[in-house]
């Protein structure tokens, strides 16, 4: 597929996380929506987005929704022996599209990427993954597998695409088209000055993303960094006569990222932090038909600059002010992230965008280029 895609720009994008690369594939046709919304579509509209992780990252995860549908959570938990993962997986296809970690764990194996187990070489690469629920919006057949994955690995890099891409091709959120988004921050002041912490966010969410009064974004007050203004009064009719999903089986899960060196308990904390992003952006968020799932990876490029340090009561953790800088942003990052995944959405299988339903909200255009996947 080779259609002109909004890209994710430097500055605002998980990827400003040296280190982190992400790649999509995913199938996008002639989605025919059959009967009711809520029967099944035919033709393809799913995919799957991998995170790469570097070596010697820490990773943890945190895991809100009532129907998650995940693979190696309980090894990332703070309590056992692994401390990272070589990549991360999101993708579509409900529990079947967790058969695209395994094409994941066989690219890597061939590259010689994973947990070491003998001196021949032998590797077992770590990989976590979360779904979304899209089966209805293609051929209920039609799901990601392991060619998914390994082909998504091999396009892993610091650029990429956002929107109905990846993971997010067949998302839906609320009555509009989800997608996939991603946002950054360098913390300027504080504790964790010159950190930076990014996210990646596929938004499929039971939830509404979009207040119903004003058409804009839930969690986008600040207006000027999404290009949005108030729409017109007219599109505002349109947006609210939309029908909801078809479908309560939901979730949005993710990624953040950081640059900072933590412990997998600290980093969890960022997971933890980031689903208050989810919920800023999504209402009801956490339902117990969503599987709200975010990972957290630290790459520990760099250190707190210690100039910024503050006293922290002895019996604390000495990093303790640092993370707590680094939750905060972790919230805006997933909470921007949801907010550009939906902004940047095309209608997908009759799922109308963003976009197409309120264009007068977009002040300049997208908050992201426009290049060929």
């Amino acid at each position: 597929m080779t259609d002109r895609l909004p890209v994710a720009q430097p500055g605002n994008r998980i990827t400003d996380v040296a280190g982190i690369g992400v790649g999509h594939h995913h199938l996008i046709d002639d989605v025919v929506v059959v009967g009711t919304a809520t029967e099944p579509g035919a033709g393809w509209a799913t995919g799957a987005t991998v995170v790469t992780v570097p070596s010697g990252a820490t990773c943890a995860v945190d895991v809100r929704g009532g129907g998650p549908g995940t693979r190696e959570t309980d090894l990332l938990e703070p309590g056992n022996s692994v401390r990272g993962a070589d990549a991360v997986v999101l993708t579509g296809g409900s529990a079947y599209g967790l058969s695209s970690a395994d094409g994941v764990m066989r690219g890597l194996e061939s590259a010689g990427i994973g947990l070491p187990m003998d001196r021949q070489g032998h590797v077992v690469p770590i990989v976590p993954a979360a779904v979304i629920f899209d089966l209805p919006v293609g051929g209920w057949e039609n799901r990601p597998d392991a060619e998914f994955g390994e082909r998504a690995l091999a396009a892993a890099g610091t650029e990429f695409a956002v929107g109905s891409v990846g993971a997010g091709a067949g998302a839906r959120a609320g009555v509009l088209k989800g997608g996939v988004g991603t946002a950054s921050i360098t913390v300027t002041d504080g504790p964790a000055r010159g950190l930076t912490v990014g996210a990646l966010v596929v938004a499929n969410p039971v939830g509404q993303v979009v207040d119903p009064q004003t058409g804009l974004p839930w969690g986008a007050e600040d207006l000027a960094h999404h290009g949005l203004r108030p729409p017109a009064v007219a599109e505002l009719t349109r947006l609210r006569a939309l029908e909801a999903k078809g479908t309560v089986l939901n979730t949005t899960i993710g990624v953040v990222a950081t640059d900072a060196t933590l412990s997998v308990p600290a980093v969890r904390r960022l997971a933890m932090s980031g689903h208050d992003g989810i919920a800023r952006a999504v209402r009801p968020a956490h339902s117990p038909l969503d599987g709200d799932t975010l990972f957290a990876v630290a790459t520990g490029a760099r250190i707190a600059d210690p100039d910024a340090a503050v006293d922290i009561p002895s019996g604390m953790e000495s990093d303790i002010a640092v993370v707590a800088a680094l939750a905060e942003a972790s919230a805006t990052v997933v909470q921007r992230a949801i907010v550009a995944a939906v902004v940047t959405a095309r209608t997908v299988a009759g799922i109308p965008s963003y976009r197409d339903v309120v264009a007068s909200a977009f002040a300049g255009g997208f908050a992201f280029g426009a290049g060929d996947e």
